[in-house]
């Protein structure tokens, strides 16, 4: 049977939802049934406008309880101040519930995500999410340097071994790079067969 994944995520300026479709194109490479899906914006609509937010993303918005469902949750949100962004973690923090009756448990869990600068906090956001993925029993995968991409120094990118990630700049001007959507597929990749192995 096919491994049912879940790519799960909040983006501000449209990085993250990038970086979202290429995991999920990653995940169905390797016959995983691909939902993807956001958790909702906290920040009230005019201040969001006035932000410039990207507020015409296409993916629905998720529910707690459905989280369930799946055989592997990919999750994606930027940075903010080196830890993940208050979306998803207010998303996240509802998950008592599902904590309560061990409802993911032995589900594969991945991480990707999104910075200003090179130096802007990726490698703490993807560190400090891991805890609540093993809070809930969550096995976890990164992105393996069998991913070569992330060990060039030809040119600035994203990914390190704790998940796929991207440099926006601070304007947020910077789209991913080729690197960086090509890691953000393999994690995709990665985590599908892990997950369909785990399942069967």
């Amino acid at each position: 049977m096919a491994a049912k994944v879940l790519v799960l995520y909040y983006s501000t300026y449209g990085h993250i939802e990038t970086l979202a479709y290429a995991v999920a194109e990653g995940a169905a490479s390797e016959g995983a049934e691909v939902v993807v899906k956001r958790v909702p914006e906290t920040v009230p609509e005019e201040i969001a406008r006035n932000a410039h937010f990207k507020l015409d993303q296409k993916a629905p918005v998720a529910t707690v309880e459905e989280l369930a469902d799946y055989d592997a949750i990919i999750f994606g949100a930027p940075t903010r101040f080196g830890v993940v962004a208050s979306q998803l973690r207010a998303f996240i923090d509802q998950t008592g519930g599902l904590w309560a009756r061990g409802a993911l448990i032995g589900k594969v869990g991945a991480v990707f995500t999104s910075s200003a600068t090179q130096h802007g906090g990726q490698e703490s956001t993807l560190l400090t999410f891991l805890p609540t993925l093993l809070h809930h029993g969550f096995v976890i995968a990164g992105l393996p340097y069998s991913f070569a991409g992330q060990t060039t120094l030809d040119g600035i990118v994203g990914g390190s071994p704790y998940g796929a990630s991207t440099i926006a700049a601070s304007d947020g001007s910077r789209q991913p790079t080729q690197v960086d959507l090509d890691g953000a597929k393999f994690q995709g990749a990665h985590v599908a067969k892990l997950a369909a192995k785990l399942k069967n």
